[in-house]
């Protein structure tokens, strides 16, 4: 296996990690504003803030690696992507910036009252973050981006015009949902929290439909958007087949209200298909088709030192969340909402 597809195989994971993690926690945060408005915050807001305290300092070491190690291993995707992606890409660091903000007065602040104007602003960016990160892949079909006398030049007219775009949003709005829902419903299951497990089973049947339409959705725009990119999805179609498949399967243990722990597997797995799918399909190139993996690749020897390096991260990352999953998240205690075992 060639350097480049190493490389470019590390930074889909780490992106792909990236999508289930925040996921949860873009979607978390809206449910637990959502819930103040519909009058469920007693049944679910308790069950939202023991999953979200532990994890929120450590959502974002995912992207952070992605944007490093893309930077890195392909340096000309900094020259295209640096300078069309100014605008969403400053909208989502302020954004971040302002739900970290929230984690940190609702987490460290004297006050434990829950202010609803800071609410709506943490249940906003829940949905408002992932709208602006999902533009890059709506850029990266090409015919948005151009390069004219040395300068790169988005055309915003094509870009907010274009069907494929507001499909890939749409998608982005509702996998949040789907995803956060279906794994909170799990926690809640198995917390033992019957009337929190009950509204956050509906949002995720609710939130089934239109993911599995935003899908098909932006499938089917995919072959106005970029042809060539739709025929070779087409000759891998076990992939989304799969995906499908564990959709349904997904959809029907949490209806029947059994094996949640395997519902939510089936949800990674749902998404792991199409993600890889989906990028495999896309090679070899990170922007069509000015951005190749195999003509914008760095030196052999900064490839292997952070190929290298990106391996010992998620040697220790990965390790890292799971010991978080077994002293909190998981634990019998604390999942129950009483204090963590110790030592």
């Amino acid at each position: 296996m060639s350097y480049e597809i190493v490389g470019i195989t590390v930074l889909w994971t780490f992106l792909f990690g990236y999508l289930i993690v925040a996921s949860v926690d873009f979607g978390a945060g809206f449910f637990s504003y959502y819930s103040v408005l519909t009058g469920h915050e007693n049944k679910v807001h308790n069950i939202i803030q023991r999953y979200l305290s532990p994890v929120w300092e450590v959502t974002n070491v995912f992207l952070i690696f992605f944007v490093v190690g893309l930077v890195g291993f392909f340096p000309d995707s900094a020259y295209f992507y640096g300078t069309a992606l100014l605008v969403p890409g400053s909208l989502a660091t302020v954004l971040l910036a302002l739900r970290g903000a929230y984690y940190a007065y609702n987490t460290y602040g004297s006050s434990k009252e829950n202010n609803k104007a800071y609410m709506a602003v943490y249940g906003a960016t829940g949905l408002l973050i992932p709208a602006a990160l999902s533009t890059v892949l709506a850029i990266s079909e090409g015919g948005i981006i151009q390069e004219q006398d040395g300068k790169v030049i988005l055309h915003w007219s094509s870009f907010f015009s274009n069907p494929y775009t507001w499909s890939v949003i749409i998608l982005a709005l509702v996998s949040v949902l789907y995803i956060s829902a279906m794994f909170l419903a799990f926690y809640a299951g198995k917390a033992g929290d019957k009337d929190a497990f009950e509204v956050l089973r509906g949002y995720a049947l609710l939130w089934s439909g239109p993911t599995i339409l935003a899908c098909l959705f932006a499938f089917f725009q995919i072959n106005r958007q970029n042809p060539e990119h739709f025929r070779n999805m087409l000759n891998i179609p076990w992939m989304f087949i799969a995906s499908l498949i564990c959709f349904l399967l997904a959809v029907y243990f949490i209806w029947k209200k059994k094996y949640l722990g395997w519902s939510f597997i089936l949800v990674i797995l749902q998404f792991g298909f199409a993600w890889f799918g989906y990028g495999r399909s896309h090679l070899p190139y990170i922007l069509y088709k000015q951005v190749s993996i195999y003509e914008s690749f760095t030196n052999e020897t900064m490839a292997v030192a952070l190929i290298t390096a990106f391996v010992a991260g998620l040697v220790v990352l990965i390790p890292s969340l799971v010991l978080i999953m077994r002293l909190f998240l998981f634990d019998a205690k604390y999942v129950r909402g009483e204090s963590p075992k110790k030592g």
